[in-house]
């Protein structure tokens, strides 16, 4: 068990430094690393020895064949057998160090050159992919930026519009309603003055001035016409109420006095049209029909 042991470790390690080494030799030496063909035919020849020493040691192997193991102790020898196996291996590669297979420095010239072309390549493959995308990232930057210019110029139009507006629509709607008050306060006193002018003739037809009825009804009697005292027309009564409860509402009671006349005093009192005071029977006020 020990030999066979030795040989596998020898065996593995050979094995392991032509893996190692293998991947790294071209098998076409370049133009570029000028390699002679003796060093060519030296690496080759070395090559062939190794793979000749594996051989060997593969068909020691197989002669020596394995042991037969009783059924009590056959797991118990397994696994001692896998612990002598992992141990000389962890012991293996704790004392193994990197060895270059070959010697000639002139084949690792030209291995060290064309490595050192390989990794150039790459790089020169990654410096184009970067610059590249540097281009994209600052077309994009610059196209993001042109819009953010373009957005901002439209909000700033659209607030100066916006103040355009809404000054526009405070200046129309405060000129509008200045305008429809006008027109309303226009429209009202017109139909106050056809009012008072319609008032006006309907007094002056159907109730003429009190000294005229006053002397009339004298005559009739028979009495004598002495010159009465001035009287005001049933207008002025009226146009006095109206001003009273007009102007001073808290306040609207007018004093009867020897000016008014006393028939037009009970025809307001009788129709509704004034109203005496509840304390007071010399004063009257105008009913108020617009409440």
């Amino acid at each position: 068990m020990d030999k066979q042991d030795e040989l596998l470790r020898e065996a593995e390690k050979l094995a392991k430094h032509m893996s190692l080494y293998q991947h790294d030799i071209a098998p076409d030496i370049t133009p570029h690393a000028r390699c002679s063909v003796d060093a060519v035919e030296e690496l080759l020849d070395e090559c062939d020895k190794k793979w000749k020493q594996m051989e060997e040691f593969q068909n020691r192997l197989t002669l020596l064949g394995t042991e037969t193991l009783s059924e009590s102790d056959a797991q118990l020898t397994l696994l001692m057998m896998q612990v002598k196996a992992l141990t000389a291996e962890c012991n293996q590669w704790q004392k193994r160090s990197p060895e270059l297979l070959p010697d000639n420095q002139e084949i690792l010239l030209a291995m060290g050159k064309e490595e050192l072309q390989k990794v150039d390549h790459e790089l020169e493959m990654m410096l184009s992919c970067v610059q590249s995308k540097n281009r994209k990232l600052k077309e994009d930057l610059q196209r993001e930026q042109k819009w953010l210019e373009e957005q901002e110029q439209l909000v700033k139009a659209l607030t100066a519009r916006q103040e355009e507006l809404r000054n526009l629509v405070v200046e129309t709607s405060e000129t509008r309603i200045i305008e429809e008050l006008s027109n309303r306060i226009v429209k009202i006193r017109e139909y106050e003055k056809e009012l008072l002018e319609a008032l006006g003739e309907f007094l002056e037809e159907h109730f003429p001035p009190p000294e005229e009825q006053r002397s009339t009804n004298k005559k009739k009697k028979g009495l004598s016409t002495e010159p009465p005292a001035q009287l005001i027309t049933l207008h002025e009564i009226l146009e006095i109420l109206i001003d009273k409860l007009m102007s001073t509402p808290h306040q609207p009671y007018l004093t009867i006095d020897d000016s008014h006349w006393p028939p037009y005093i009970e025809m307001l009192l009788r129709y509704g049209i004034a109203l005496r005071h509840p304390e007071d029977p010399s004063k009257i006020r105008l009913e108020a029909f617009h409440q």
